[in-house]
């Protein structure tokens, strides 16, 4: 590898090789170490960037200003052509969604209805942010809340304790504990130049020092041997499937794959966790769901595009395998949309919006069940005259999982959510006694 004659201003030449090294191949620069929990007890986290449209997604068909508002892309009833998958009285299940049905039925699912950050920005970029960050209303905090989890869990730390699914590091684990970055695709681990024996040889003995950079270094290295061997174990499995294009803007999707890509990506993902007993909690993020313009109903753009994450989530859960029983899956986006469809065949930036839950920590309480207090959509109760109020502050979703679930203590809370607002109802009961 030759060496620039010069290098930028303040940048250590161990700095540029060792990040140079990491562009070439693909590894991950973790930051300081801090310490870790019990990896038998994971959390994987979905964004679902674009703001999909959680009314056509679990759809209250039984709320009667529901079909008034949208003439042309409600959802039928359950039984009716083109209808919703039954859920319970009130709410069904998008037909698109009929991969997630038996994960329904057998009491391993569950969804939050209208939900969401109560901070009413209809940015995609801000309220990804506050999605992220953990801190609706605040910028400028300086790191995401799952990197604070990261940090405030009880037990060993490893390198690959936490992992990224993506292209593009999220705010959501910005900040000093380590994470794991694994890239899209079926090569994302395959040799490249990180990988040979010569430059790691190299490498180890300009990072043989016990400073923070030197320890960085190996954290990411370990972490790519731990992704590449858990790897090798499950590269006999299919991956899976279907669908997609980005949306409209490119920015609501913040980089993200579409959800053909994720269908790709989310078996090996699976697989991944499930061979590597160190590995925690994950991240990923999906685009494309910022539909103003020809949404469709039954059919059409969203429906193509739901069909797609659903079979990817049904590839992430058969990849988990029998850790599913000790994984909570949670799928979440930065706001829903407009109770009234546009003049495009679209909806356009809203509030309230559907939590999804998925894992077998859920069975015997959120498993089978929509939780939430509904608010209703008689124009009356419409946030702004216009959206589905927020009933359930997403923190409120999370946090009982972060403790229940994963054992965080109410100090370490605190610090993945500052300033949580005391919930005015009863706790949501999400997990199994």
């Amino acid at each position: 590898m030759t060496l620039p004659p010069t290098f930028p201003t303040g940048l250590h030449r161990r700095d540029w090789l060792l990040r140079s090294a990491a562009a070439l191949g693909g590894l991950a620069l973790p930051a300081q170490a801090q310490n870790a929990a019990d990896g038998r007890r994971r959390l994987v986290v979905v964004m679902l960037r674009g703001a999909i449209d959680g009314l056509n997604v679990v759809v209250p068909h039984g709320d009667p200003a529901y079909a008034r508002a949208r003439p042309h892309l409600a959802i039928a009833r359950p039984g009716e052509d083109g209808g919703a998958l039954p859920l319970d009285r009130l709410f069904g299940l998008h037909p698109a969604a009929s991969p997630l049905m038996p994960y329904w039925q057998r009491g391993l699912m569950g969804f939050v209805h209208a939900s969401g950050s109560p901070d009413p920005t209809r940015s995609h970029f801000d309220a990804q942010d506050y999605l992220e960050s953990g801190t609706p209303g605040r910028k400028g905090t300086p790191d995401g809340w799952m990197n604070r989890l990261l940090a405030g869990l009880p037990g060993p730390h490893s390198a690959s304790r936490a992992l990224s699914l993506g292209n593009t590091p999220p705010r959501i684990f910005a900040g000093s504990a380590p994470v794991a970055f694994l890239g899209t695709g079926p090569k994302a681990l395959d040799p490249k130049a990180i990988d040979q024996a010569r430059l790691q040889r190299g490498l180890a003995k300009l990072y043989a020092g016990q400073d923070a950079l030197s320890q960085d270094y190996r954290d990411a290295t370990q972490s790519r041997q731990d992704m590449r061997r858990s790897l090798a174990q499950a590269r006999q499995r299919p991956a899976g499937m279907q669908d997609d294009a980005p949306s409209r803007d490119p920015s609501a999707d913040a980089g993200a794959p579409s959800a053909r890509s994720f269908a790709a990506d989310a078996r090996r993902l699976g697989e991944l966790i499930r061979a590597d007993a160190q590995t925690q909690l994950a991240f990923t993020s999906v685009g494309g769901w910022d539909t103003h313009v020809n949404q469709g109903g039954a059919s059409g753009q969203l429906a193509g595009r739901l069909s797609a994450l659903c079979e990817g989530l049904d590839a992430l859960a058969q990849g988990l395998g029998d850790s599913l029983q000790d994984t909570v899956v949670v799928v979440m986006s930065e706001f829903g949309r407009t109770v009234h469809e546009n003049g495009t065949g679209g909806t356009d930036h809203g509030r309230g919006n559907a939590m999804w839950l998925l894992g077998g920590p859920l069975q015997g309480a959120a498993g089978g069940r929509v939780l939430g207090e509904w608010p209703g959509l008689e124009d009356r109760a419409l946030a702004d005259g216009r959206d589905l109020a927020i009933s359930t502050d997403f923190r409120h979703v999370l946090a009982p999982l972060l403790q229940g679930h994963l054992g965080l203590d109410d100090e370490s809370l605190a610090r993945v959510f500052p300033a949580l607002p005391a919930r005015g109802a009863p706790a949501l009961k999400l997990l199994r006694s």
